[in-house]
């Protein structure tokens, strides 16, 4: 199946210059999701990424992430943007290119020397996957890889990150 045709592009959004690739058509089409997440899947199976969680940064990553985590028999963690999650959490701040952001986790949401995947919707400049992948770290997990639906290479968001398996389905 040809994802690509099922993600729409719309100019100048957020701001101008900027072309976003949007994947609400694709989550909309139920052959494209489902195709999605199997192939999603299929491609951590085949990368060797065994993990015991999988986790998602908000809020695209929700999206993705507890669908692939049920396939891949593995619990789903939620990382989320500051005062989102009710009990005690870790966190993270991390810059960006026009200030600085922050990410949360629960305290109690992993234990040291689990195996973590962490998936999101997409792969940009890597910022806020590597964020998460420092948090995960600052636990004391393993983090076995990154999943991406799509992944924009001119950013060369993959130099940002750990030297671990990236998965992207899409590149643009």
């Amino acid at each position: 199946m040809d994802l690509k045709s099922l993600i729409r592009d719309i100019p100048d959004f957020p701001k101008p210059g900027i072309l976003f690739r949007d994947i609400t058509t694709l989550l909309r089409d139920p052959d494209g999701l489902r195709h999605t997440i199997d192939f999603f899947t299929e491609k951590c199976i085949q990368s060797g990424l065994q993990a015991d969680y999988v986790v998602g940064m908000e809020s695209r990553g929700f999206i993705f992430g507890p669908p692939l985590a049920y396939q891949l028999g593995a619990g789903f963690i939620p990382v989320r943007k500051p005062g989102k999650l009710p009990a005690a959490v870790h966190s993270i701040e991390y810059e960006l290119e026009y200030g600085t952001d922050c990410l949360e986790m629960h305290q109690d949401a992993l234990q040291p020397d689990s195996r973590v995947l962490i998936v999101d919707d997409l792969i940009a400049t890597g910022g806020t996957a590597s964020a998460t992948a420092k948090l995960v770290q600052k636990i004391g997990c393993e983090l076995v890889g990154f999943g991406f639906i799509i992944e924009l290479r001119d950013l060369q968001g993959r130099k940002n990150l750990p030297d671990v398996p990236i998965i992207s389905l899409i590149e643009y």
